[in-house]
């Protein structure tokens, strides 16, 4: 599986998510800069975590207009995978690859705790690896990690099936007070029409070796390897 993660001023995740890509595939990935504006053949294409030029302005407001974007919307455009976490989803939202947006947490406070997600549906190259309904540990990272959307755009996605996890506790119910940082619905991570874009705030790639704590983040990456190489 050839997989490129964006790197862009600011960023520092990339390490973890390199790890985590070497970890299942065996293959190295490559580090692209923002200021590509050509993409090598790649079946993945990763926006980590971090904080973009500093979350000026807003959480990956202004990566979104970064040169490399359009290279992705490119990417994407032709059946590329594309994952964003932490600040790669706020970068897609803010790039409108994904419905919604993302908010201050509710407490204003950031949050760096374990949490638990429900996988909402297993029909797709990032979910392949576990069955509907089940609830995996991922740890979470984060101060603007709100999903938000309105009420029509919510209904929608639910409808077509673009919520990918949702919060929720060690027995899987959902309810406000699962949801640690007031998404809406309690979403953690959602998908675009195709369901071959996947935006997710906690970091499963700090979950794929028992040295971590821990493998529940590990399905994931099996997932892609699975279905983008198969």
């Amino acid at each position: 599986m050839r997989a490129g993660i964006v790197v862009f001023p600011g960023t520092n995740r990339e390490r973890d998510m390199a790890i985590a890509l070497h970890r299942v595939t065996g293959i190295r990935p490559m580090m692209l800069w923002h200021r590509d504006t050509k993409l090598p053949k790649l079946d993945l294409v990763v926006l980590p975590g971090g904080f973009s030029h500093g979350d000026y302005l807003r959480c990956g407001a202004m990566a979104a207009h970064s040169p490399v974007m359009s290279a992705v919307r490119a990417h994407a455009a032709t059946g590329g995978a594309v994952l964003g976490v932490c600040n790669g989803f706020q970068i897609l939202t803010e790039a409108q690859l994904l419905p919604g947006a993302l908010l201050r947490n509710a407490g204003l406070r950031f949050l760096s705790q374990d949490w638990h997600l429900r996988v909402e549906r297993a029909d797709t190259i990032f979910t392949s690896a576990w069955r509907q309904g089940d609830i995996f540990r991922v740890p979470l990272a984060h101060g603007d990690g709100n999903y938000i959307a309105d009420a029509d755009t919510l209904d929608r996605i639910e409808d077509e099936g673009q919520v990918a996890f949702r919060y929720c506790d060690a027995e899987g119910r959902v309810s406000p007070e699962t949801s640690p940082n007031g998404s809406a619905r309690s979403i953690a991570g959602v998908f675009d029409r195709s369901r071959r874009i996947l935006g997710l705030m906690p970091h499963p790639e700090d979950l794929v070796d028992p040295l971590m704590g821990g493998t529940d983040g590990l399905p994931l990456f099996k997932s892609l390897l699975e279905s983008l190489v198969s």
